[in-house]
């Protein structure tokens, strides 16, 4: 594969393993937290939930700078609100110092989603499409595991560990903003804005993407990518016909939350707990998890472009139905020894299945005028319903036993199965422009 292609999209891509980290980092200091600034429940899950409301705000506004200051400058400016979200969380002194600096990181995390799956869905071929913006996934999870050994490692170390393991993700920030100084700005981007200029700097990042095209290719290329955004840009003749892609953004979104996927990644020590593990083992069966989900993602990654998005749908949420209900039965019978296997069970479904799919589909979806504001709409509806468990979470640990908690997400996951079979199509292949038209043509 084109090397520029693959550097460039792996850099992108890291903003997800910032996401990753972010996201679960929390998850071995929580407990601390909780007792150092003696924190009621309620005010315990607003502090834990803090980073995602701001990444509600991120998702549902990062369509703005992603559009109007473009893909690359926009991914360079959420690894400066990672950095500074990381340094803070450490230093904090109380805990609404602690809110607004992880509210801070969750602004970028919210961006992160909005633009590298599009960056990186801009730059690739489309029979390779789901591979590289899979890439932002794979990351995810990378970071995910980076953050439950990087936790496990520091745990003890120290009266203020939790700080340590919430500040170790400066490093990986720092060099993240610095790796973006070297990727162009996306070549759709540059030509859907049409500023002077701004085609010969497209034609010359196309150049790199495709070296064997003559430059009349290239030029044809480039004005095809014009004409179909000029088809869509009349949004009033337009609009009516987004409501298939909004809706399927929204329902894949609303249901990768509605797995319980944040509520076990950010309380997997606590849920282990409640399973007879003790704290220190509870933290190694939480590494037990990032490798599960890094191990299943290249499975997932790997399949994304030979099956398709609806057949990874399918597996993921047979395999989300089976987990979870064995795992309420555990819970419910008190057979404890058989949660860790039904955990594991989860998260390799989530990553073959809805994690491998929802960023590469959502991006997928939106022609390229409303590209970036219709994942935004995706990606703000999933941070939403994120928020919303994980604030609720810790509340209803304490009212309801854990058999119903895993129950009620068994259900969700039945109903997603039923709305993939009769819903949702196959977008593996088809070029952007024209799987947008398709899907504006059937509505």
């Amino acid at each position: 594969m084109n090397p520029h292609i693959v550097i460039w999209s792996i850099v992108s891509s890291l903003a997800g393993f910032l996401f990753g980290f972010d996201t679960v980092v929390i998850s071995g200091a929580e407990k601390t937290i909780q007792q150092l600034w003696h924190l009621s429940p309620g005010m315990h899950g607003v502090a834990m939930a803090s980073a995602l409301y701001g990444t509600v705000l991120g998702a549902l506004f990062g369509g703005w700078p992603t559009d109007r200051l473009g893909r690359r400058p926009t991914l360079f400016w959420i690894g400066i609100l990672y950095f500074v979200s990381a340094v803070w969380s450490g230093l904090a002194t109380d805990v609404w110092s602690f809110i607004i600096a992880r509210f801070i990181g969750g602004l970028g995390v919210g961006v992160s989603t909005v633009v590298a799956p599009i960056y990186i869905s801009e730059i690739s071929p489309p029979g390779a499409r789901g591979r590289l913006a899979g890439l932002f996934q794979f990351n995810l999870v990378l970071g995910i595991l980076a953050a439950f050994l990087s936790n496990y490692l520091i745990e003890g170390t120290s009266a203020n560990d939790w700080r340590w393991m919430l500040g170790a993700e400066a490093l990986p920030a720092f060099l993240y903003t610095v790796a973006c100084l070297i990727i162009p700005e996306s070549p759709r981007w540059l030509l859907l804005h049409g500023r002077d200029g701004d085609r010969e700097r497209a034609m010359g990042v196309l150049r790199k993407l495709g070296p064997q095209a003559s430059l009349a290719e290239l030029s044809r290329t480039a004005d095809r990518i014009v004409a179909a955004t000029h088809a869509e840009g009349d949004a009033g003749g337009a609009a009516w016909r987004l409501w298939r892609p909004l809706t399927l953004a929204f329902l894949v979104a609303f249901f990768n939350q509605f797995s319980g996927i944040n509520a076990v990644l950010y309380f997997a020590p606590r849920i282990f707990e409640m399973a007879g593990l003790g704290e220190k083992a509870a933290l190694l069966q939480s590494i037990g998890i990032g490798v599960t989900n890094l191990v299943f993602t290249f499975v997932g990654l790997w399949l994304i472009d030979r099956l398709g998005r609806r057949t990874l749908l399918v597996i993921g949420s047979l395999g989300y139905i089976v987990s979870l209900g064995l795992c309420a039965w555990a819970f419910a019978t008190q057979t404890f020894s058989f949660v860790p296997a039904c955990i594991f069970a989860f998260i390799a479904s989530h990553a073959i299945g809805q994690g491998a799919v929802i960023w590469v589909f959502i991006s997928e979806i939106f022609p390229d005028a409303f590209r970036a504001s219709g994942q935004a709409i995706g990606c703000g509806t999933h941070w939403v319903c994120a928020a919303l468990i994980t604030t609720l979470f810790p509340f209803f640990v304490t009212i309801a036993p854990p058999s119903v908690i895993f129950a009620f997400f068994c259900g969700m996951m039945v109903l997603q199965l039923v709305w993939v079979l009769t819903a949702v199509p196959e977008t593996k292949g088809v070029p952007l422009e024209e799987l947008a038209a398709r899907l504006q043509s059937q509505a």
